[in-house]
């Protein structure tokens, strides 16, 4: 009589660390038709970003409790050199939020994509820089790559890129300043949140107290206000789950996803688009390809070795 051996059911693959780093990545590509919404109905960016501030505090903290790290977070705030820190995390994300949302709400969700496209380029140089870390010649095509490709931006629009490389530099430096605690993304985050919503509660008090705001104009207005709160919270979390799952060159390939994604919706919004500004992103998606490869390479190296 022969025996069956029980198989154990694949993991689907949206509950797969590939399909929640997809996830992670698309929610963070379509988080403009989250702000656009506002735009229509008078919310200005500061209010925005006062009431991301607000719901992102109570999310994270609800993920904080049900994770069990609050204790985590009390030494974070009994440690000064480490709060302290984590407050200048937060002025830094403060800016990133805050010039992606006054991006998206003015007609500039194409050069916010360029700045998210940049980002991992400009991380390979931060560690060279700052930290010496090895680049190698796949490293340097993508970053001469880029840096082309903003030289061309500039000519396309007829200034520097500001906003995309002030997104790229904010995103960039906080991610630097983390690098260098040991705290979990959760907890840190939390703390973050904590340190933004002082200031935003304060002043939507305000705000609402001059018949300014928008929030008690209508429920769908509330609705899109509340939904900045998981917009903002849910991929971070997602993102330091998978982050320690998936191969640093899967993940490099991946986060392109978010960037595209903003592109096209800024694509079909009608925002510009001349033939000049097309060259500029034929280069920086070189660097991207280009860094995607070199990653899967050093990836294949370490395997190997």
């Amino acid at each position: 009589m022969s025996t069956v051996t029980p198989t154990t059911p694949s993991t689907p693959f949206f509950a797969s660390p590939i399909g929640l780093a997809v996830l992670c990545y698309a929610v963070w590509g379509f988080a403009p038709l989250i702000y656009l919404p506002m735009k229509h109905f008078g919310a200005e960016p500061l209010e925005i970003m006062a009431h991301r501030s607000l719901w992102a505090v109570l999310w994270s903290g609800g993920l904080v409790l049900i994770t069990k790290q609050f204790p985590e977070v009390v030494r974070i705030f009994l440690n000064p050199k480490v709060a302290l820190t984590l407050l200048i995390a937060a002025l830094m994300i403060a800016i990133n939020w805050g010039v992606f949302v006054w991006a998206v709400t003015h007609g500039h969700t194409i050069e916010s994509a360029l700045g998210y496209y940049l980002n991992p380029l400009i991380n390979m140089a931060a560690g060279a820089l700052l930290f010496k870390e090895r680049l190698d010649n796949w490293g340097k095509a993508a970053i001469g790559l880029a840096v082309v490709g903003v030289g061309v931006q500039a000519a396309a629009l007829g200034h520097v890129p500001y906003i995309a490389l002030t997104l790229a530099v904010s995103f960039a430096t906080y991610g630097i300043i983390r690098k260098q605690l040991a705290v979990s993304a959760l907890a840190g985050l939390f703390v973050e949140c904590v340190f933004l919503f002082i200031p935003s509660i304060v002043y939507l008090v305000w705000f609402e107290g001059q018949g300014a705001g928008h929030f008690f104009d209508a429920p769908m207005n509330a609705f899109w206000f509340a939904l900045t709160g998981p917009v903002t919270v849910l991929p971070l979390f997602l993102f330091s789950y998978v982050a320690r799952r998936l191969p640093l060159s899967t993940m490099g390939f991946i986060q392109f996803l978010a960037p595209t994604i903003a592109f096209f919706i800024g694509l079909f919004q009608g925002e510009p688009f001349t033939p000049l500004r097309a060259l500029s992103f034929v280069f920086i998606w070189g660097g991207a390809l280009v860094f995607a490869f070199g990653a899967w390479r050093r990836a294949k190296a370490m395997r190997v070795a």
